[in-house]
């Protein structure tokens, strides 16, 4: 047997999906880095062109317009702020849909909630496209590590076609069902994250009010009591480190997102209801762009 015939006996390797990237923001720029560097060839759009450079010099295209990014592409990945953003995009007559190919798989990974994304599910259904909700739990560290756990929802025949995608931008992927359950899915952790932060900020200051020092609380938290993600925000709130990792105002986005879907379902979230208000106060004050843990700060910092 010669070396070709050896070579014709090994398995085939999968050609990478090509995948049109919309949106580059906190979260975009380093998901849209791990596909370059797993060897995709990546088309990117922004608003601002500007956020697209690095990825080009690192071997991204750049698109001029959202249906420009999905010309050629088998994947279309949407992580843009929120659900109308993704909607004005997506639904533009002379759109993705009017550019992509029949076959195409839109996965939609921007938090936007269950009312949008019950709607993306019938507008990718009346262009002929298999859509797949997949949000992620995890901010701009796990993104850049790779690391984001994957909420993922949708047909079971595209998911062999995301799947390598998937496993380039997280750690894990969790099918949840039909897509929307991704979703559903994302609202109950961020709510619980959104109460925890709360919780973690008025330990804090109840500490410090009754003359213990807060350092030692988190101290104390740091063992089998506490959770590892509130020890961080304590760490950061105490330092007065407000460097965004997860922006106020997209947390106060989620946690309205949180409460419309709880309302629909007949159920009532207290503990997110009774800091609502409080957190759409920070954000008319300024700090939406500062990271959540900004909830700590007294009327002393200024944005």
């Amino acid at each position: 047997m010669n070396k070709s015939d050896i070579r014709n006996q090994e398995p085939m390797q999968k050609e990478l999906p090509t995948v049109g990237v919309l949106g580059i923001g906190h979260m975009g720029r380093p998901m849209t880095a791990r596909l370059i560097s797993a060897g995709f060839s990546v088309r990117v759009w922004n608003r601002s062109p500007a956020n697209v450079v690095s990825l080009v010099e690192a071997g991204a295209t750049a698109a001029a317009s959202p249906g420009e990014a999905a010309v050629g592409a088998d994947v279309l990945l949407t992580m843009l702020s929120d659900g109308s953003t993704v909607h004005a995009v997506m639904s533009d007559p002379d759109g993705p849909f009017a550019r992509a190919e029949s076959d195409l798989v839109w996965l939609q990974m921007s938090t936007v909630g269950i009312d949008w994304t019950d709607r993306f599910a019938v507008l990718a259904e009346a262009h002929g496209v298999s859509f797949v909700d997949a949000p992620v739990s995890g901010s701009v560290a796990p993104a850049e590590a790779g690391t984001l756990l994957v909420l993922a929802s949708g047909p079971v025949e595209v998911h062999e076609i995301v799947a390598p995608v998937l496993d380039a931008i997280g750690r894990r992927t969790i099918w949840l069902g039909p897509a929307g359950a991704g979703s559903r899915a994302k609202l109950v952790l961020n709510n619980w994250l959104v109460d925890l932060v709360e919780s973690t900020a008025e330990t804090l200051r109840f500490a410090a009010a009754l003359g213990v020092d807060p350092e030692l609380i988190v101290d104390l938290l740091d063992a089998p009591i506490g959770s590892p993600y509130a020890v961080v925000k304590a760490r950061q709130m105490l330092k007065g480190d407000f460097t965004p990792s997860f922006a106020l105002k997209h947390a106060v986005k989620d946690a309205d997102l949180a409460l419309a879907g709880a309302s629909s379902a007949g159920v009532e979230l207290p503990l997110t209801q009774s800091l609502i208000e409080s957190w759409h106060r920070m954000l008319r004050n300024g700090w939406g762009d500062k990271d959540l843990s900004v909830v700590y700060a007294d009327v002393a910092v200024r944005p």
